[in-house]
């Protein structure tokens, strides 16, 4: 079985709940970068030998949050060495507004797992697009480069909707389904 590693910056618990189904979905480790941006040593260690790597970050001031661009600076290291050269890769991001410039966060975490060598998983599900389409519904904001989900402002961790969730299990799956073929 493939090791998968999701390592997420959260700001206010619900893109570390959402990491947690993430984490889940692909029965991975989580890694939490702290409030400074940084991880332990032994948490560098360990996405050097995952076989899969989903970044996680809420977007802010359409990008990642500073924290995660400290992290993917720090990452260099790894990068230098090709640690991370052909391992699979996914990501996530979370805002309050339904656009909110999320996708600008995703193809920051995208162009990172590029440098590093990387294979990207899109999140392969249908939009819910349709007239009868819920915010209940898997892939109600109809992503495709990752993984999409919107909480308002003013909504605690409790209220995300379960249908993004749901998206975020079956993103999961879809990422460590991928490194276990490859490995």
């Amino acid at each position: 079985m493939a090791k998968t590693v999701v390592v997420f910056h959260s700001g206010y618990g619900h893109t570390e709940r959402l990491a947690k189904v993430v984490a889940q979905g692909a029965e991975a480790e989580l890694i939490a970068i702290d409030q400074e941006g940084n991880i332990s040593e032994e948490a560098w260690q360990k996405l050097d030998e995952a076989d899969a790597i989903i970044f996680g970050s809420p977007t802010y001031m359409g990008g990642p949050s500073w924290q995660f661009k400290k992290f993917a600076d720090a990452s260099s290291k790894a990068w230098f060495s090709r640690k991370w050269q052909d391992k699979v890769f996914g990501g996530f991001t979370n805002s309050a507004s339904l656009n909110g410039d999320k996708q600008v966060t995703l193809i920051a975490l995208q162009t990172l797992a590029s440098q590093h060598g990387g294979l990207w998983v899109s999140l392969g599900l249908m939009p819910a697009n349709t007239k009868s389409a819920q915010r209940t519904d898997v892939n109600n904001l109809g992503g495709s480069v990752g993984l999409l989900v919107q909480t308002p402002a003013d909504a605690s961790v409790d209220e995300m909707l379960s249908g993004d969730l749901e998206t975020a299990s079956l993103y999961g799956q879809r990422v460590a389904g991928f490194a276990a073929k490859l490995a």
